[in-house]
């Protein structure tokens, strides 16, 4: 009895909050005066930070009816337009068809804090669409104004180094979405005179990094992630010594700005900032992982492709049949560190073990340029970002990161993008255009 007496007082105080925040909103989009909308939103931000996951899944639900536009008032407007086409309707239709949501938003950005917790809304609402897609268009609404508050011209590019806040040495630990970090010592190897790392930070969250990327100065292109992150390796302080910086990971900090572009203009200021720290540095690479390989190449039976010859295709298949044959649906341990061998085994091991590292650095060439989803771009999430900003596939590396999820995800394979900052946009001109640009070496490979 105390039980359900304790759950209908709290169903009750969560249904309180949520009206409260509701009468919030709707007084701050009808309050003109400048001061008292900051006190309201506040307060309206304050009940939103109360909210249960499950009242807060109702909010959301509020925004997408009560806080729609008018349809009525939108074909109105719209047929009025079409007849007239003048300016005036025009800008009545745009105001009509824009969701007061939004302006919802911008009103609840005033308050302290405002752009923290629109950007913490957000990474609920993601969570919520998952499941209700009804959600999609105030979802939407979010991304359309946080793409023009979080627009690369209002961020600030920081090197983070060892002499950086604790509290932001701690965030980059934490957030470290590629390769774990494991502790301060891994921490500070990653900010060595040979290392560097380099976050985009915004006005409205000065002490948090929205995004950051690591960069190896090497002397040549790498084919392996080990080396880059042994810890014990002694750090080249010779600047004469880099020719090469390689991006080995970025990591998104705000789940609540997935969708805005950031990565792409995080590295090409990188890439500009190191080129006049060290003129020098001749190439500009990544050394990526390749996440869906592996998937693809389970469900993949047949592959089929009009930019093929025939001959290619068939080599291709026949690689595809031999993987499976012999190794099943257990294609993750297919170049998996052997286990001791005897010496007689040894060198028959050694030989189908290149044999099949052929194979699969060519079903890998073909994965990355040919395969495509839906939208015509590639699968693999990695190569549609790279390639879209500007990048061309470069090379194809095996046993190049042998950790259990690499293998699973890749069989150990990494890929180098090569950022030619003189080509840059016109390889995005042509991959926007459907083609896909890799060297000579990648495309020989299928």
């Amino acid at each position: 009895m105390f039980e359900r007496l304790r759950q209908a007082r709290q169903n009750q105080k969560v249904r309180g909050d949520l009206q409260h925040l509701l009468a919030e909103c709707r007084q701050l989009l009808t309050e003109r005066g400048e001061a008292n909308s900051v006190a309201i939103a506040q307060r309206a931000i304050d009940f939103y930070r109360e909210l249960t996951p499950e009242a807060a899944r109702e909010f959301f639900g509020v925004l997408a009816t009560e806080f729609d536009p008018d349809p009525g008032e939108v074909l109105r407007l719209a047929e009025r337009y079409a007849v007239s086409r003048s300016p005036e309707n025009l800008i009545e239709l745009a105001r009509a068809a824009e969701p007061p949501r939004q302006e919802l938003l911008r009103r609840l950005n005033r308050a302290p804090q405002g752009t923290a917790t629109i950007v913490a809304m957000r990474a609920q609402l993601l969570q919520r669409l998952r499941q209700d897609k009804s959600l999609s268009a105030v979802d939407s609404d979010f991304e359309h104004l946080l793409s023009s508050w979080f627009n690369p011209g209002f961020l600030r590019l920081e090197q983070v180094d060892w002499a950086s806040p604790a509290r932001l040495l701690e965030q980059i630990i934490q957030h470290e979405a590629v390769h774990a970090i494991d502790g301060w010592a891994d921490l500070r190897r990653r900010l060595e005179p040979d290392r560097r790392c380099f976050g985009f930070f915004h006005p409205a969250l000065p002490d948090e990094p929205l995004i950051f990327v690591e960069v190896a100065l090497l002397p040549e292109m790498p084919a392996a992630i080990a080396p880059l992150l042994e810890r014990k390796r002694e750090a080249e302080r010779d600047p004469k010594q880099f020719k090469v910086a390689a991006f080995y990971s970025i990591s998104n900090c705000q789940p609540g700005l997935r969708g805005i572009n950031l990565g792409n203009f995080l590295i090409k200021r990188v890439a500009e900032k190191l080129n006049d720290e060290f003129p020098k540095l001749k190439t500009f690479c990544t050394l990526s992982p390749i996440p869906s390989f592996v998937d693809w190449l389970t469900k993949v039976d047949a592959i089929e492709s009009p930019r093929l010859k025939p001959a290619a295709v068939a080599v291709l298949n026949s690689s595809v049949a031999s993987l499976k044959s012999r190794h099943g649906k257990d294609l993750a341990s297919l170049l998996a560190p052997p286990a001791a061998q005897t010496e007689k085994g040894s060198a028959a091991d050694a030989a189908k073990r290149d044999a099949d590292a052929d194979r699969l650095r060519g079903l890998c060439a073909f994965y990355l340029w040919n395969t495509h989803s839906a939208d015509q771009t590639p699968s693999d999430p990695v190569a549609r970002f790279h390639l879209n900003n500007g990048a061309r596939l470069e090379r194809i590396n095996v046993a190049a990161d042998l950790s259990r999820k690499a293998m699973r995800q890749s069989c150990g394979l990494m890929v180098n993008y090569l950022y030619d900052l003189d080509q840059i946009e016109s390889n995005h001109e042509r991959f926007v255009n459907g083609e896909a640009n890799a060297s000579r070496a990648v495309k020989g490979l299928f």
